[in-house]
């Protein structure tokens, strides 16, 4: 029989066996510690899938808000004075995409870029995933959200494309006759588009960016209100439409911010409408600013 000291000694060396094992499986299984936290971006970007674009004919049409006198509230008085005069302007043809880039997008061009996730982006998977258990297939679908402007370029580029000009990105909202809404002039309603919503914790509470049908705006661009606010190219110029030409315009030369246009999930129904403007610094990371990209 073995004496107390050897059994104790072999126990000892058992337990380093085992902890040398536990190591090494942590180190190779790709389901545990970091490696595991890898593979669920890794799910959520192999579930990506691109948005079409679509054509925008050449020609006119009307941009900003022509009412200056406001008797009382109406959405279709202006947010503010700087979405006034109202201008008829000329824009060549361009595509656009149809829906909003996604977050399984963003996070295939991260990775295929060698670049690193942004801290806000990984804690909001790991939250959603680990507390809430959202599976991938539904965040993959979500609109990339707490992106630069810088970010938002160069994805845009890396896909021959480039960001829309405020005009070009109107003009889509709205179409040639100047809806207040991309549906039309009726008010927003939940089926219409995702707004008017609040987290204590900046949750998003998004839709996902093939949904939207119903609030589709003229070209058929889905969640061009509500969902998640986009960046343009534009500088935002506070009395650019007094001066800006009648063809092609891109914004003012610089600026301190860039034009976010659309509103949010946590927008109220003014913020929009499809003349609202809005702007944010383009080193910001929001959790309600996105992106789509035009050509």
């Amino acid at each position: 029989m073995f004496s107390v000291q050897q059994t104790m000694g072999y126990d000892a060396a058992a337990v380093s066996l085992l902890a040398i094992l536990a190591l090494t499986a942590f180190l190779l299984n790709p389901m545990d510690g970091r490696a595991e936290e890898n593979s669920r971006y890794e799910r959520i970007a192999a579930l990506a899938e691109s948005s079409p674009m679509v054509t925008v004919a050449e020609g006119l049409f009307l941009m900003g808000t022509g009412r200056t006198a406001q008797a009382s509230f109406s959405l279709e008085y202006p947010y503010d004075d700087t979405e006034q005069p109202q201008r008829r302007v000329w824009l060549d043809q361009f595509e656009i995409d149809q829906q909003e880039v996604s977050l399984g997008e963003f996070l295939r061009w991260l990775n295929r870029q060698h670049r690193s996730l942004p801290r806000e982006i990984h804690k909001l998977i790991d939250h959603m995933m680990s507390v809430h258990a959202v599976p991938p297939d539904t965040l993959a679908h979500w609109p990339a959200l707490y992106v630069t402007w810088a970010e938002a370029t160069d994805f845009c580029r890396s896909h021959g494309k480039r960001l829309p000009t405020e005009a070009e990105w109107e003009k889509a909202a709205r179409g040639e006759k100047g809806y207040l809404f991309p549906w039309g002039q009726k008010p927003p309603t939940p089926g219409l588009a995702m707004f008017g919503q609040y987290h204590v914790h900046e949750i998003p509470i998004v839709a996902s960016v093939d949904s939207g049908d119903k609030g589709q705006s003229p070209y058929g661009l889905r969640h061009m209100a509500g969902n998640a606010a986009e960046w343009v190219a534009d500088w935002f110029g506070i009395d650019y439409y007094v001066t800006m030409p009648d063809r092609n315009p891109r914004g003012v030369a610089r600026g301190r911010y860039k034009v976010v246009r659309g509103g949010s999930w946590k927008s109220a129904p003014v913020l929009l409408r499809t003349a609202t403007r809005s702007g944010a610094s383009p080193e910001q990371r929001a959790a309600t600013v996105g992106f789509r990209c035009a050509r």
